[in-house]
Protein backbone atom coordinates (compact mmCIF):
# COMPACT_ATOMS: atom_id res chain seq x y z
CA UNK A 1 0.00 0.00 0.00
CA UNK A 2 1.45 3.79 -0.85
CA UNK A 3 2.06 5.37 2.73
CA UNK A 4 -0.50 8.46 3.30
CA UNK A 5 2.70 11.29 4.67
CA UNK A 6 1.52 12.87 7.72
CA UNK A 7 1.05 16.07 8.73
CA UNK A 8 3.76 18.63 10.82
CA UNK A 9 2.87 18.92 14.01
CA UNK A 10 0.48 22.24 14.49
CA UNK A 11 -0.29 21.59 11.00
CA UNK A 12 -3.34 19.53 11.30
CA UNK A 13 -5.27 22.45 12.12
CA UNK A 14 -4.61 24.89 9.20
CA UNK A 15 -3.76 22.26 6.28
CA UNK A 16 -5.46 19.04 5.43
CA UNK A 17 -3.21 15.95 5.30
CA UNK A 18 -2.57 14.81 1.57
CA UNK A 19 -3.76 11.69 0.05
CA UNK A 20 -1.86 10.28 -2.31
CA UNK A 21 -4.59 7.43 -2.21
CA UNK A 22 -6.74 10.42 -3.66
CA UNK A 23 -5.65 12.49 -6.96
CA UNK A 24 -7.60 15.63 -6.08
CA UNK A 25 -6.84 15.42 -2.53
CA UNK A 26 -2.90 15.14 -3.04
CA UNK A 27 -2.13 18.37 -3.50
CA UNK A 28 -3.99 21.40 -2.00
CA UNK A 29 -3.82 25.81 -2.82
CA UNK A 30 -3.99 26.91 -6.29
CA UNK A 31 -0.67 26.82 -6.94
CA UNK A 32 -0.90 22.96 -6.32
CA UNK A 33 -3.47 22.65 -8.89
CA UNK A 34 -2.16 25.36 -11.69
CA UNK A 35 1.24 23.60 -11.90
CA UNK A 36 0.55 20.56 -11.45
CA UNK A 37 2.01 17.60 -13.62
CA UNK A 38 -0.89 14.69 -12.97
CA UNK A 39 -2.40 14.01 -16.27
CA UNK A 40 -5.92 13.47 -13.94
CA UNK A 41 -5.84 16.92 -12.75
CA UNK A 42 -4.70 18.88 -15.76
CA UNK A 43 -7.94 16.90 -17.53
CA UNK A 44 -9.76 18.70 -14.69
CA UNK A 45 -8.34 22.11 -15.74
CA UNK A 46 -9.19 21.51 -19.40
CA UNK A 47 -12.65 20.66 -18.52
CA UNK A 48 -13.16 23.98 -17.02
CA UNK A 49 -11.60 25.57 -19.33
CA UNK A 50 -13.45 24.45 -22.76
CA UNK A 51 -16.57 24.40 -19.85
CA UNK A 52 -16.55 28.17 -20.11
CA UNK A 53 -15.71 28.72 -24.03
CA UNK A 54 -18.71 26.06 -24.74
CA UNK A 55 -21.08 28.51 -22.62
CA UNK A 56 -19.54 31.61 -24.27
CA UNK A 57 -19.93 29.54 -28.16
CA UNK A 58 -23.29 28.89 -27.02
CA UNK A 59 -24.43 32.16 -26.07
CA UNK A 60 -23.91 33.14 -29.11
CA UNK A 61 -25.89 30.44 -30.92
CA UNK A 62 -28.50 31.72 -28.91
CA UNK A 63 -28.45 35.14 -29.77
CA UNK A 64 -28.43 34.46 -33.74
CA UNK A 65 -31.36 32.07 -33.35
CA UNK A 66 -33.23 34.68 -31.53
CA UNK A 67 -32.22 37.01 -34.56
CA UNK A 68 -33.28 34.79 -37.22
CA UNK A 69 -36.68 34.82 -35.55
CA UNK A 70 -37.96 37.58 -37.68
CA UNK A 71 -37.26 37.73 -41.68
CA UNK A 72 -36.06 41.16 -40.48
CA UNK A 73 -33.88 43.02 -37.43
CA UNK A 74 -35.10 41.39 -34.35
CA UNK A 75 -32.53 42.15 -31.61
CA UNK A 76 -29.37 43.35 -33.49
CA UNK A 77 -28.20 45.12 -36.48
CA UNK A 78 -26.71 42.99 -39.49
CA UNK A 79 -22.80 44.15 -38.49
CA UNK A 80 -23.32 42.98 -34.99
CA UNK A 81 -25.49 39.50 -36.53
CA UNK A 82 -22.36 38.94 -38.87
CA UNK A 83 -20.38 39.21 -35.59
CA UNK A 84 -22.31 36.86 -33.38
CA UNK A 85 -22.43 33.88 -35.62
CA UNK A 86 -18.29 33.94 -37.01
CA UNK A 87 -17.50 34.12 -32.93
CA UNK A 88 -19.63 31.26 -32.30
CA UNK A 89 -18.52 28.96 -35.36
CA UNK A 90 -15.15 29.82 -34.46
CA UNK A 91 -15.11 29.38 -30.59
CA UNK A 92 -17.08 26.21 -30.90
CA UNK A 93 -14.33 24.35 -33.32
CA UNK A 94 -11.08 25.71 -32.62
CA UNK A 95 -11.54 25.91 -28.57
CA UNK A 96 -14.52 23.62 -27.89
CA UNK A 97 -14.99 20.89 -30.46
CA UNK A 98 -11.04 20.10 -31.59
CA UNK A 99 -9.42 19.48 -28.11
CA UNK A 100 -12.39 18.64 -25.92
CA UNK A 101 -12.51 14.98 -25.61
CA UNK A 102 -8.79 14.76 -26.32
CA UNK A 103 -8.16 16.94 -24.40
CA UNK A 104 -10.47 15.83 -21.22
CA UNK A 105 -11.53 12.68 -21.43
CA UNK A 106 -8.14 11.23 -23.48
CA UNK A 107 -6.43 13.00 -20.78
CA UNK A 108 -7.91 11.55 -17.58
CA UNK A 109 -8.02 7.82 -18.69
CA UNK A 110 -5.40 6.97 -21.18
CA UNK A 111 -2.04 6.73 -19.17
CA UNK A 112 -4.84 4.58 -16.63
CA UNK A 113 -5.66 2.39 -19.60
CA UNK A 114 -2.39 2.07 -20.56
CA UNK A 115 -1.38 0.95 -17.14
CA UNK A 116 1.12 4.18 -16.97
CA UNK A 117 1.52 6.47 -14.02
CA UNK A 118 1.16 9.32 -16.83
CA UNK A 119 1.61 10.91 -20.02
CA UNK A 120 5.16 10.47 -21.51
CA UNK A 121 5.62 14.11 -21.19
CA UNK A 122 3.77 15.36 -18.08
CA UNK A 123 5.60 18.56 -18.35
CA UNK A 124 4.74 19.20 -22.13
CA UNK A 125 1.30 18.05 -21.42
CA UNK A 126 1.01 21.02 -18.56
CA UNK A 127 2.78 23.39 -21.37
CA UNK A 128 -0.26 22.42 -24.04
CA UNK A 129 -3.28 23.09 -21.77
CA UNK A 130 -1.52 26.63 -21.26
CA UNK A 131 -0.83 27.28 -24.73
CA UNK A 132 -4.49 26.48 -25.29
CA UNK A 133 -5.35 28.80 -22.47
CA UNK A 134 -3.39 31.42 -24.23
CA UNK A 135 -4.68 30.51 -27.35
CA UNK A 136 -8.11 30.94 -26.08
CA UNK A 137 -7.59 34.49 -24.51
CA UNK A 138 -6.88 35.66 -27.62
CA UNK A 139 -10.54 34.82 -29.05
CA UNK A 140 -11.99 36.04 -25.82
CA UNK A 141 -9.88 39.59 -26.05
CA UNK A 142 -11.39 39.50 -30.08
CA UNK A 143 -14.85 40.58 -27.94
CA UNK A 144 -12.99 43.73 -27.26
CA UNK A 145 -11.02 44.94 -29.93
CA UNK A 146 -13.14 45.16 -32.76
CA UNK A 147 -14.90 41.43 -32.95
CA UNK A 148 -14.70 39.30 -36.00
CA UNK A 149 -17.05 39.34 -38.76
CA UNK A 150 -15.09 36.53 -41.27
CA UNK A 151 -17.20 33.49 -40.38
CA UNK A 152 -15.12 30.92 -38.75
CA UNK A 153 -13.29 30.18 -42.45
CA UNK A 154 -11.99 33.40 -42.52
CA UNK A 155 -11.79 33.03 -45.98
CA UNK A 156 -9.87 35.81 -48.14
CA UNK A 157 -9.83 38.31 -49.64
CA UNK A 158 -12.26 39.67 -47.50
CA UNK A 159 -10.71 38.32 -44.34
CA UNK A 160 -7.22 40.50 -45.36
CA UNK A 161 -9.54 44.01 -46.54
CA UNK A 162 -12.07 43.56 -43.49
CA UNK A 163 -11.14 46.01 -40.25
CA UNK A 164 -12.15 43.73 -37.24
CA UNK A 165 -9.50 41.62 -35.45
CA UNK A 166 -8.65 38.81 -38.22
CA UNK A 167 -4.65 39.54 -36.89
CA UNK A 168 -5.59 38.68 -33.18
CA UNK A 169 -8.02 35.88 -34.06
CA UNK A 170 -4.90 34.49 -36.48
CA UNK A 171 -2.94 34.36 -33.43
CA UNK A 172 -5.06 32.89 -31.33
CA UNK A 173 -5.35 30.15 -33.92
CA UNK A 174 -2.08 30.10 -34.57
CA UNK A 175 -1.04 29.23 -30.44
CA UNK A 176 -4.14 26.89 -30.42
CA UNK A 177 -2.33 24.73 -33.20
CA UNK A 178 0.59 24.49 -30.82
CA UNK A 179 -1.24 22.82 -27.92
CA UNK A 180 -2.45 20.73 -30.65
CA UNK A 181 0.63 19.41 -32.00
CA UNK A 182 2.14 18.66 -28.42
CA UNK A 183 -0.70 16.92 -27.18
CA UNK A 184 -0.96 14.77 -30.12
CA UNK A 185 2.68 13.92 -30.42
CA UNK A 186 2.26 13.17 -26.23
CA UNK A 187 -0.61 10.50 -27.18
CA UNK A 188 1.03 9.06 -29.81
CA UNK A 189 4.79 8.60 -27.57
CA UNK A 190 2.51 7.37 -24.46
CA UNK A 191 0.78 4.72 -26.59
CA UNK A 192 3.82 3.87 -28.27
CA UNK A 193 6.04 3.23 -24.91
CA UNK A 194 4.31 3.34 -21.69
CA UNK A 195 1.92 0.43 -22.36
CA UNK A 196 1.90 -1.93 -19.79
CA UNK A 197 3.33 -5.37 -19.61
CA UNK A 198 1.28 -7.85 -21.68
CA UNK A 199 -0.60 -5.11 -23.86
CA UNK A 200 -0.01 -5.66 -27.28
CA UNK A 201 -1.62 -3.37 -29.74
CA UNK A 202 -4.93 -5.53 -30.28
CA UNK A 203 -5.05 -5.59 -26.40
CA UNK A 204 -5.35 -2.00 -26.13
CA UNK A 205 -8.90 -0.44 -26.01
CA UNK A 206 -10.34 0.89 -28.36
CA UNK A 207 -10.61 4.24 -27.39
CA UNK A 208 -7.19 4.05 -27.67
CA UNK A 209 -6.92 3.55 -31.17
CA UNK A 210 -9.26 6.41 -32.10
CA UNK A 211 -7.06 8.84 -29.75
CA UNK A 212 -4.10 7.49 -31.90
CA UNK A 213 -5.47 7.92 -35.15
CA UNK A 214 -6.52 11.48 -33.80
CA UNK A 215 -2.81 12.05 -33.25
CA UNK A 216 -1.68 11.26 -36.37
CA UNK A 217 -3.75 14.24 -38.08
CA UNK A 218 -3.26 16.50 -35.25
CA UNK A 219 0.96 15.90 -35.86
CA UNK A 220 0.38 16.01 -40.11
CA UNK A 221 -2.23 18.47 -40.59
CA UNK A 222 -2.28 21.33 -37.14
CA UNK A 223 1.12 22.99 -39.58
CA UNK A 224 -0.76 23.54 -42.58
CA UNK A 225 -3.95 25.95 -40.61
CA UNK A 226 -0.59 27.44 -38.73
CA UNK A 227 1.25 28.36 -42.15
CA UNK A 228 -1.87 29.18 -43.45
CA UNK A 229 -3.05 31.49 -40.58
CA UNK A 230 0.64 32.83 -40.36
CA UNK A 231 0.29 34.41 -44.44
CA UNK A 232 -2.84 35.69 -43.92
CA UNK A 233 -1.93 37.48 -40.78
CA UNK A 234 1.66 38.67 -43.01
CA UNK A 235 -0.39 39.54 -45.94
CA UNK A 236 -3.22 41.67 -43.52
CA UNK A 237 -0.20 43.44 -42.18
CA UNK A 238 2.73 43.81 -44.56
CA UNK A 239 0.34 43.32 -48.03
CA UNK A 240 2.38 40.10 -49.31
CA UNK A 241 0.36 38.91 -52.12
CA UNK A 242 -0.71 35.24 -50.65
CA UNK A 243 -4.80 35.39 -51.27
CA UNK A 244 -5.54 38.74 -52.39
CA UNK A 245 -5.96 39.08 -56.36
CA UNK A 246 -5.52 42.74 -56.41
CA UNK A 247 -1.73 41.61 -54.57
CA UNK A 248 -1.37 38.99 -56.99
CA UNK A 249 -2.95 36.34 -55.05
CA UNK A 250 -5.13 33.53 -55.60
CA UNK A 251 -8.01 33.17 -52.66
CA UNK A 252 -8.96 29.28 -54.39
CA UNK A 253 -5.13 28.47 -52.67
CA UNK A 254 -6.76 29.73 -49.41
CA UNK A 255 -9.39 27.11 -49.39
CA UNK A 256 -7.31 24.47 -50.10
CA UNK A 257 -5.29 25.52 -47.45
CA UNK A 258 -7.44 25.90 -44.83
CA UNK A 259 -9.77 22.48 -46.08
CA UNK A 260 -7.21 20.66 -45.84
CA UNK A 261 -6.71 20.69 -42.50
CA UNK A 262 -10.35 21.32 -41.78
CA UNK A 263 -11.90 18.11 -43.43
CA UNK A 264 -9.26 16.14 -41.02
CA UNK A 265 -9.58 17.85 -38.52
CA UNK A 266 -13.26 16.50 -38.74
CA UNK A 267 -12.43 13.38 -37.43
CA UNK A 268 -10.40 15.08 -34.55
CA UNK A 269 -13.55 15.57 -33.15
CA UNK A 270 -15.28 12.41 -34.28
CA UNK A 271 -12.78 9.69 -33.65
CA UNK A 272 -11.96 10.21 -30.11
CA UNK A 273 -16.14 10.08 -29.58
CA UNK A 274 -15.98 7.00 -31.57
CA UNK A 275 -13.97 5.17 -28.98
CA UNK A 276 -15.92 6.61 -26.27
CA UNK A 277 -18.80 5.11 -27.75
CA UNK A 278 -16.85 2.13 -28.58
CA UNK A 279 -16.30 1.93 -24.53
CA UNK A 280 -19.85 2.30 -23.70
CA UNK A 281 -21.94 0.08 -25.83
CA UNK A 282 -19.50 -2.73 -24.75
CA UNK A 283 -19.96 -2.00 -21.46
CA UNK A 284 -23.36 -0.95 -21.24
CA UNK A 285 -24.47 -4.02 -23.24
CA UNK A 286 -22.72 -6.56 -20.93
CA UNK A 287 -20.96 -8.18 -24.70
CA UNK A 288 -17.49 -7.96 -25.76
CA UNK A 289 -17.03 -5.74 -28.81
CA UNK A 290 -18.00 -7.16 -31.88
CA UNK A 291 -15.35 -6.76 -34.38
CA UNK A 292 -12.67 -5.53 -32.82
CA UNK A 293 -9.64 -5.30 -35.43
CA UNK A 294 -12.27 -4.19 -38.02
CA UNK A 295 -13.24 -1.57 -35.77
CA UNK A 296 -9.43 -0.66 -34.87
CA UNK A 297 -8.43 -0.49 -38.56
CA UNK A 298 -11.21 2.03 -39.40
CA UNK A 299 -9.62 4.61 -37.59
CA UNK A 300 -6.70 4.30 -38.87
CA UNK A 301 -8.41 4.31 -42.23
CA UNK A 302 -10.63 7.24 -41.42
CA UNK A 303 -7.41 9.41 -40.32
CA UNK A 304 -6.05 8.35 -43.69
CA UNK A 305 -9.01 8.97 -46.23
CA UNK A 306 -9.81 12.14 -44.03
CA UNK A 307 -6.39 14.05 -46.05
CA UNK A 308 -8.00 12.99 -49.51
CA UNK A 309 -11.36 14.35 -49.80
CA UNK A 310 -10.61 18.32 -48.58
CA UNK A 311 -11.94 19.41 -52.37
CA UNK A 312 -15.23 17.96 -51.62
CA UNK A 313 -15.98 21.25 -49.87
CA UNK A 314 -14.76 23.12 -53.38
CA UNK A 315 -17.22 21.77 -55.59
CA UNK A 316 -18.20 25.28 -56.72
CA UNK A 317 -15.12 26.98 -56.33
CA UNK A 318 -13.75 26.45 -60.35
CA UNK A 319 -11.92 23.75 -59.76
CA UNK A 320 -11.70 21.36 -62.71
CA UNK A 321 -14.74 18.31 -63.60
CA UNK A 322 -12.29 15.90 -63.31
CA UNK A 323 -11.02 16.77 -60.19
CA UNK A 324 -14.33 17.44 -58.50
CA UNK A 325 -15.23 13.69 -59.53
CA UNK A 326 -12.35 12.00 -57.98
CA UNK A 327 -12.96 13.96 -54.82
CA UNK A 328 -16.83 12.30 -55.45
CA UNK A 329 -15.58 9.31 -55.43
CA UNK A 330 -13.03 9.54 -52.53
CA UNK A 331 -15.88 10.89 -50.01
CA UNK A 332 -18.23 8.30 -51.03
CA UNK A 333 -15.10 5.84 -50.09
CA UNK A 334 -14.38 7.05 -46.67
CA UNK A 335 -18.19 6.12 -45.37
CA UNK A 336 -17.18 2.85 -45.95
CA UNK A 337 -14.97 2.83 -42.44
CA UNK A 338 -17.57 4.89 -40.83
CA UNK A 339 -20.16 2.32 -41.92
CA UNK A 340 -18.08 -0.68 -40.47
CA UNK A 341 -17.85 0.89 -37.13
CA UNK A 342 -21.91 1.25 -36.62
CA UNK A 343 -22.33 -1.92 -38.07
CA UNK A 344 -20.28 -3.56 -35.65
CA UNK A 345 -21.86 -1.48 -32.47
CA UNK A 346 -25.85 -2.46 -33.39
CA UNK A 347 -24.21 -6.08 -33.79
CA UNK A 348 -22.53 -5.53 -30.21
CA UNK A 349 -25.81 -4.51 -28.89
CA UNK A 350 -27.46 -7.56 -30.48
CA UNK A 351 -28.76 -9.67 -28.09
CA UNK A 352 -26.97 -7.90 -25.07
CA UNK A 353 -28.03 -6.97 -21.57
CA UNK A 354 -28.50 -3.39 -22.22
CA UNK A 355 -28.60 -0.91 -19.30
CA UNK A 356 -30.15 2.30 -20.24
CA UNK A 357 -28.57 4.20 -17.58
CA UNK A 358 -27.47 7.79 -19.24
CA UNK A 359 -24.09 7.19 -21.09
CA UNK A 360 -26.24 4.42 -23.00
CA UNK A 361 -29.14 6.62 -23.93
CA UNK A 362 -26.33 9.24 -25.15
CA UNK A 363 -24.33 6.37 -27.56
CA UNK A 364 -27.73 5.58 -28.64
CA UNK A 365 -28.11 9.06 -29.91
CA UNK A 366 -24.92 9.72 -30.53
CA UNK A 367 -25.72 6.31 -33.47
CA UNK A 368 -28.75 8.19 -34.79
CA UNK A 369 -27.57 11.44 -35.12
CA UNK A 370 -24.42 10.33 -36.76
CA UNK A 371 -26.25 8.23 -39.07
CA UNK A 372 -28.16 11.17 -40.50
CA UNK A 373 -24.98 13.45 -40.06
CA UNK A 374 -23.60 10.50 -42.46
CA UNK A 375 -26.26 10.23 -45.00
CA UNK A 376 -26.92 13.79 -45.52
CA UNK A 377 -22.85 13.88 -45.94
CA UNK A 378 -23.70 11.91 -48.92
CA UNK A 379 -26.08 14.05 -50.91
CA UNK A 380 -23.47 16.99 -50.62
CA UNK A 381 -20.09 14.46 -52.10
CA UNK A 382 -22.68 14.35 -55.01
CA UNK A 383 -21.95 16.57 -57.67
CA UNK A 384 -25.35 17.07 -59.28
CA UNK A 385 -27.16 18.00 -55.68
CA UNK A 386 -23.81 19.51 -53.93
CA UNK A 387 -24.39 22.71 -56.62
CA UNK A 388 -27.83 23.34 -55.41
CA UNK A 389 -27.25 22.39 -51.84
CA UNK A 390 -23.60 24.66 -51.34
CA UNK A 391 -23.83 27.53 -48.95
CA UNK A 392 -27.72 26.79 -47.97
CA UNK A 393 -28.82 26.16 -44.26
CA UNK A 394 -28.44 22.30 -45.72
CA UNK A 395 -24.83 22.39 -44.65
CA UNK A 396 -25.40 23.98 -41.47
CA UNK A 397 -27.59 20.90 -40.44
CA UNK A 398 -25.71 18.66 -42.17
CA UNK A 399 -22.58 19.87 -40.26
CA UNK A 400 -24.08 20.24 -36.48
CA UNK A 401 -25.15 16.47 -37.37
CA UNK A 402 -21.73 15.85 -37.67
CA UNK A 403 -19.74 17.67 -35.19
CA UNK A 404 -22.50 18.66 -32.54
CA UNK A 405 -24.23 15.49 -32.84
CA UNK A 406 -21.46 13.32 -32.55
CA UNK A 407 -18.21 15.08 -30.81
CA UNK A 408 -20.67 16.79 -28.11
CA UNK A 409 -22.98 13.68 -27.77
CA UNK A 410 -19.64 11.81 -27.90
CA UNK A 411 -18.46 13.85 -25.06
CA UNK A 412 -21.32 14.60 -22.95
CA UNK A 413 -21.95 10.37 -23.07
CA UNK A 414 -18.25 10.26 -22.42
CA UNK A 415 -18.80 12.09 -18.96
CA UNK A 416 -21.71 10.04 -17.67
CA UNK A 417 -19.62 7.27 -18.24
CA UNK A 418 -16.45 8.24 -16.95
CA UNK A 419 -18.16 10.99 -14.09
CA UNK A 420 -18.16 8.14 -11.02
CA UNK A 421 -14.04 7.24 -12.20
CA UNK A 422 -13.14 11.07 -12.44
CA UNK A 423 -14.66 12.45 -9.00
CA UNK A 424 -16.19 9.32 -7.04
CA UNK A 425 -19.43 10.29 -6.80
CA UNK A 426 -22.53 9.06 -8.58
CA UNK A 427 -24.96 10.79 -10.04
CA UNK A 428 -28.88 11.31 -10.07
CA UNK A 429 -29.85 8.82 -13.42
CA UNK A 430 -33.50 10.34 -13.67
CA UNK A 431 -31.45 13.72 -14.11
CA UNK A 432 -29.46 12.36 -16.67
CA UNK A 433 -32.04 10.45 -18.37
CA UNK A 434 -33.98 13.80 -18.32
CA UNK A 435 -31.20 15.77 -20.05
CA UNK A 436 -30.47 12.77 -23.15
CA UNK A 437 -34.06 13.45 -23.65
CA UNK A 438 -33.77 16.80 -24.23
CA UNK A 439 -30.99 17.08 -25.68
CA UNK A 440 -32.18 14.95 -27.98
CA UNK A 441 -35.47 16.63 -28.75
CA UNK A 442 -33.82 19.82 -29.30
CA UNK A 443 -30.86 19.38 -31.18
CA UNK A 444 -33.38 17.35 -33.73
CA UNK A 445 -36.32 20.49 -33.35
CA UNK A 446 -33.06 22.74 -34.03
CA UNK A 447 -31.76 21.63 -37.48
CA UNK A 448 -34.46 19.27 -38.89
CA UNK A 449 -36.19 22.23 -40.27
CA UNK A 450 -32.83 23.82 -41.52
CA UNK A 451 -32.31 20.95 -43.59
CA UNK A 452 -35.92 21.66 -45.27
CA UNK A 453 -34.73 24.70 -45.38
CA UNK A 454 -32.02 24.71 -47.45
CA UNK A 455 -33.27 22.13 -49.75
CA UNK A 456 -35.31 24.80 -50.68
CA UNK A 457 -32.65 26.92 -51.54
CA UNK A 458 -32.58 29.37 -48.23
CA UNK A 459 -28.82 30.19 -47.83
CA UNK A 460 -26.82 30.21 -44.61
CA UNK A 461 -25.66 33.58 -42.71
CA UNK A 462 -28.47 35.70 -44.19
CA UNK A 463 -29.43 38.28 -41.44
CA UNK A 464 -32.66 38.69 -43.84
CA UNK A 465 -34.73 36.32 -45.18
CA UNK A 466 -37.91 35.66 -47.53
CA UNK A 467 -40.68 35.41 -45.32
CA UNK A 468 -42.04 31.70 -46.55
CA UNK A 469 -39.09 30.79 -44.06
CA UNK A 470 -39.86 32.27 -40.95
CA UNK A 471 -41.88 29.25 -39.36
CA UNK A 472 -38.55 27.19 -39.89
CA UNK A 473 -36.67 29.88 -38.39
CA UNK A 474 -38.88 30.08 -35.34
CA UNK A 475 -38.88 25.95 -34.65
CA UNK A 476 -35.28 25.94 -35.32
CA UNK A 477 -34.84 28.65 -32.60
CA UNK A 478 -37.22 27.07 -30.14
CA UNK A 479 -35.34 23.55 -30.49
CA UNK A 480 -32.27 25.60 -29.75
CA UNK A 481 -33.71 26.77 -26.41
CA UNK A 482 -34.62 23.64 -25.51
CA UNK A 483 -31.46 21.69 -26.64
CA UNK A 484 -30.06 24.69 -23.79
CA UNK A 485 -32.40 23.71 -21.18
CA UNK A 486 -30.93 19.82 -21.98
CA UNK A 487 -27.25 20.83 -21.64
CA UNK A 488 -27.84 22.83 -18.37
CA UNK A 489 -29.78 19.92 -17.20
CA UNK A 490 -26.50 17.79 -17.91
CA UNK A 491 -24.52 20.48 -15.81
CA UNK A 492 -26.84 20.66 -13.43
CA UNK A 493 -26.49 17.04 -12.60
CA UNK A 494 -22.83 16.85 -12.54
CA UNK A 495 -22.71 19.82 -10.21
CA UNK A 496 -25.77 17.63 -7.92
CA UNK A 497 -23.77 14.45 -7.85
CA UNK A 498 -20.29 16.39 -6.51
CA UNK A 499 -21.98 17.94 -3.69
CA UNK A 500 -25.13 15.80 -2.79
CA UNK A 501 -24.27 12.31 -5.01
CA UNK A 502 -22.92 8.93 -3.50
CA UNK A 503 -20.10 7.60 -3.31
CA UNK A 504 -18.64 5.62 -6.45
CA UNK A 505 -17.81 2.16 -6.62
CA UNK A 506 -14.61 1.62 -8.53
CA UNK A 507 -16.41 0.16 -11.55
CA UNK A 508 -20.42 0.67 -11.54
CA UNK A 509 -20.60 -0.46 -15.04
CA UNK A 510 -18.84 -3.50 -15.40
CA UNK A 511 -16.08 -2.39 -17.68
CA UNK A 512 -12.90 -4.55 -18.21
CA UNK A 513 -10.36 -2.28 -19.40
CA UNK A 514 -7.31 -1.58 -16.65
CA UNK A 515 -8.73 2.14 -15.80
CA UNK A 516 -11.63 0.42 -13.61
CA UNK A 517 -9.10 -1.65 -12.30
CA UNK A 518 -8.31 1.35 -9.76
CA UNK A 519 -9.67 3.47 -6.98
CA UNK A 520 -12.93 6.17 -7.84
CA UNK A 521 -11.11 8.86 -7.57
CA UNK A 522 -7.89 7.35 -8.72
CA UNK A 523 -5.11 7.46 -7.30
CA UNK A 524 -2.49 10.14 -7.20
CA UNK A 525 -0.24 7.59 -9.57
CA UNK A 526 -2.91 5.66 -11.00
CA UNK A 527 -2.04 2.23 -9.15
CA UNK A 528 -0.43 0.90 -6.54
CA UNK A 529 0.01 -2.31 -8.36
CA UNK A 530 -0.56 -2.69 -11.88
CA UNK A 531 -3.44 -4.81 -12.51
CA UNK A 532 -2.57 -7.95 -15.03
CA UNK A 533 -3.61 -7.15 -18.48
CA UNK A 534 -6.16 -9.34 -20.66
CA UNK A 535 -8.54 -8.65 -23.21
CA UNK A 536 -10.37 -5.14 -22.83
CA UNK A 537 -13.62 -6.73 -23.42
CA UNK A 538 -14.02 -10.09 -22.02
CA UNK A 539 -16.77 -9.70 -19.67
CA UNK A 540 -16.18 -13.08 -18.02
CA UNK A 541 -13.56 -11.13 -16.54
CA UNK A 542 -15.68 -9.35 -13.78
CA UNK A 543 -18.83 -10.08 -11.76
CA UNK A 544 -21.40 -8.08 -9.29
CA UNK A 545 -20.36 -8.07 -5.54
CA UNK A 546 -23.26 -6.99 -4.08
CA UNK A 547 -21.27 -6.40 -0.46
CA UNK A 548 -19.06 -3.85 -2.22
CA UNK A 549 -21.58 -2.38 -5.14
CA UNK A 550 -19.57 -2.81 -7.76
CA UNK A 551 -18.06 -5.21 -10.20
CA UNK A 552 -14.94 -7.41 -9.45
CA UNK A 553 -12.42 -8.60 -11.74
CA UNK A 554 -11.37 -12.04 -11.58
CA UNK A 555 -7.79 -11.75 -12.64
CA UNK A 556 -7.17 -8.79 -10.58
CA UNK A 557 -8.50 -10.43 -7.38
CA UNK A 558 -6.33 -13.59 -8.25
CA UNK A 559 -3.49 -11.43 -8.74
CA UNK A 560 -3.39 -9.69 -5.49
CA UNK A 561 -4.37 -12.46 -4.19
CA UNK A 562 -1.14 -14.37 -5.57
CA UNK A 563 0.88 -11.01 -4.15
CA UNK A 564 -0.26 -11.32 -0.73
CA UNK A 565 0.57 -14.82 -0.66
CA UNK A 566 4.04 -14.19 -2.10
CA UNK A 567 4.73 -11.49 0.36
CA UNK A 568 3.64 -13.78 3.13
CA UNK A 569 5.75 -16.66 2.24
CA UNK A 570 8.57 -13.82 2.29
CA UNK A 571 7.71 -12.84 5.64
CA UNK A 572 7.32 -16.48 7.05
CA UNK A 573 10.72 -17.39 5.08
CA UNK A 574 12.61 -13.64 7.08
CA UNK A 575 11.18 -14.56 10.03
Amino acid sequence: MTSIPMPEEGELATKPALDETNYLKAGYGLKSWLLTQDHKRIAIMYMIGIGIAFLLGGLFALAVRLELWTPTKTIVEAETYNKLFTLHGAIMTFLVLVPSIPAIIGNFVLPMMLGAKDVAFPKLNLLSFYLWLLGAIGFVVVLFAGDLDTGWTFYAPYSIRTQTAVALAATGAFILGFSSILTGLNFMVTIHKMRAKGMGWFRMPLLLWGLYATSVIQIVATPVIGITVGMLFLEKLFHIGFFDPNLGGDPVLFEHFFWFYSHPVVYVMILPAMGVISEIITAMSRRHIFGYRFIAFSSIAIALFGFLVWGHHMFVSGQSSLMSTIFSLLTFSVSIPSAIKVFNWLATMYKGSISLAPPMLYAMGFLFLFGIGGLTGLFLGTLSTDVHLHDTYFIVAHFHYTMMGSALIGLIGGLFFYWPKIFGKMYSNLLGTISFVLVFLGFNLTFIPQFLMGSMGMPRRYYNYPPEFQAYHQWSTVGSFVLALGLFTALWCFLHSLFWGEKAPDNPWGAVTLDWKTSSPPHHHNFDVVPPVTDPYDMDDVYWDEESKSFISRSQQAALEELAANASGTQEKNS
